[in-house]
């Protein structure tokens, strides 16, 4: 299982970017899917998440900004971000609790990171 991520870069505060993130392999089952960030110095920490039945949960501080959605046919999940602010300036990670190929468990894939900048 792979995980491909996009959609990074540099925008002004208060500007939008919507990130992509592709999960790839045979015989793919996917259940939750997620964005994570890591600031300069700062732990990473959870974003949003989408569950396989479509209820999401998002940290406070990006509430009512962001929207975290997925396309189960193309194994896709997004974030899109609205009024973004310098504090949102971090590496996103995106990950998903997904089997596939060889492997008969659930288990947790990361995404390679993307970067988003936030210019004040």
């Amino acid at each position: 299982v792979q995980l491909q991520a996009s959609g990074g870069g540099l925008v002004q505060a208060g500007g939008s970017l919507r990130l992509s993130c592709a999960a790839s392999g045979t015989f793919l089952i996917i259940n939750d899917m997620g964005w994570y960030r890591q600031a300069p110095g700062k732990e990473r920490e959870l974003v949003a998440v989408i569950h396989s039945g479509g209820s999401t949960n998002y940290v406070d501080s990006v509430k009512d900004r962001f929207t975290i959605s997925r396309d189960n046919a193309k194994n896709t999940v997004y974030l899109q971000m609205h009024s973004l602010k310098a504090e949102d300036t971090a590496v996103y990670y995106c990950n998903a609790n997904a089997r596939g190929g060889s492997l008969w468990y659930f288990r947790y894939f990361w995404g390679q990171g993307t970067l988003v900048t936030v210019s004040s």
